[in-house]
């Protein structure tokens, strides 16, 4: 299992990154939450991971605080829940008011985040119940640097790719980046708008 990784951030693609550790190059996939924290490309990092094990594929997943890796490691045992519902949850919403989610049974906030209907809320406040001390005692500690923002060719298009692959439809993707308004913003800070509005 590969628990940590350690290495220099070749390249940038919200939802995906690269990660170059010791001359080979780990492809991940993070949560918008682990974006924000990322460093410049060029730059060192260190993120928390997740080994996704099936017939067809391995699939590496990068978080930037033990914390956010504990919430994803929960929401995908839950039936129902893949890797990109969990990925969608960790984008729209931080650890901490997910967890408040939870306890206050509040569905309502779940249904506004990509891929969770009103049955998925109901399943996820029932199921997290149990595993929410868990995630209170998980660190919240970031093995990132300080946030840098992303650097890409088309901003906006960058940012539809990644909530799309973040969960949202294609249609509803395209509105979320037009609603947020002019273009002279990098992908990190429109997809963060795009998915600030989502969810109000």
């Amino acid at each position: 299992m590969i628990g940590r990784l350690r290495g220099v951030i070749l390249e940038k693609r919200p939802p995906w990154l690269v990660l170059d550790v010791g001359g080979v190059g780990y492809e991940l996939e993070a949560p918008m939450s682990t974006f924000y924290e990322l460093p410049a490309t060029g730059e060192t990092v260190t993120l928390y991971t997740h080994l996704a094990v099936k017939e067809d594929a391995h699939s590496l997943y990068g978080f930037a605080s033990e914390r956010e890796r504990a919430l994803f490691r929960s929401l995908i045992r839950i039936s129902g829940v893949g890797p990109r519902m969990a990925l969608g949850v960790l984008s729209g919403i931080r650890a901490e008011d997910f967890v408040r989610c939870i306890e206050l049974q509040d569905a309502a906030t779940l249904t506004r985040l990509p891929g969770i209907g009103k049955k998925t809320a109901e399943r996820l406040l029932i199921e997290m119940r149990d595993r929410i001390n868990d995630l209170h005692g998980a660190p919240a500690t970031r093995g990132g640097a300080a946030p840098a923002t992303l650097v890409v060719d088309d901003p906006q298009s960058d940012a539809i790719s990644a909530l799309i692959a973040l969960g949202y439809k294609p249609a509803e993707a395209s509105k979320l980046v037009q609603d947020v308004g002019p273009a002279d913003k990098t992908t990190e800070q429109i997809i963060r708008l795009a998915l600030q509005r989502a969810v109000r």
